[in-house]
C-alpha cells in the first residue's frame, strides 16, 4: 500500500498523506493573509483613483484656460471645468495683460476621497488670442466666484 500510495500521492517524495490534525491550517493561513491583501487592493484603488483625478484636474485647467484665452465669460469657463473635472471641482481665473491663468482644485470622488482629503490642483496659463480678450467685461466683475483679477494689477 506504501508503493501505492507513492505511485499516486506525491511524485515519489515519500511524505504521508495528509492527517486531520492538519486540517483547517490553509484557512486559517487564509484568514491572516486576507487583511493584508485587502488593504494593498485598496491603496492601490486609491491610488489610481487620485490619479486619474489629478488627469481630469489638468485637462480642466487646460480647457479653461483655452476658453478664456478665446474670450470667453467666466460663467462658460465655470462650465468647462465643471464638465472635464467634476461637479466638486473649483475654478479660479486670473489674468496679468495678455496672460491668462485658470487654476483648477478638486478632492479624489468616492470613499477614498472622504477617508483620505486628498485636495488635487493644476494650474495653466494661456495667451488671449481674440482682440480685447484680456478686457472682457465678463473677467473683471468682482462679483463673480472664482474669478480675479491679477494682484499685479491691484485687484483682488
Amino acid at each position: 500500500m506504501n508503493g501505492l500510495w507513492r505511485a499516486r500521492g506525491s511524485g515519489g517524495r515519500g511524505e504521508p498523506p495528509p492527517t486531520g490534525e492538519c486540517r483547517g491550517a490553509v484557512t486559517a493561513e487564509f484568514a491572516v493573509a486576507l487583511p493584508s491583501v485587502v488593504l494593498l487592493l485598496s491603496l492601490l484603488l486609491a491610488g489610481s483613483a487620485a490619479g486619474v483625478m489629478q488627469l481630469r484636474v489638468e485637462e480642466a485647467a487646460r480647457g479653461g484656460a483655452r476658453a478664456v484665452a478665446r474670450g470667453a465669460a467666466a460663467g462658460e469657463v465655470g462650465e468647462i471645468v465643471r464638465r472635464l473635472a467634476g461637479d466638486t471641482a473649483d475654478s479660479e481665473v486670473t489674468h496679468d495683460g495678455e496672460w491668462h491663468r485658470v487654476t483648477v482644485s478638486g478632492r479624489v470622488p468616492g470613499a477614498v476621497g472622504t477617508l483620505v482629503p486628498w485636495a488635487l490642483s493644476a494650474s495653466a496659463w494661456a495667451r488671449a488670442e481674440a482682440p480685447g480678450a484680456a478686457q472682457r467685461p465678463g473677467l473683471d466683475e468682482p462679483h463673480l466666484k472664482g474669478v480675479s483679477r491679477s494682484p499685479w494689477q491691484g485687484g483682488t
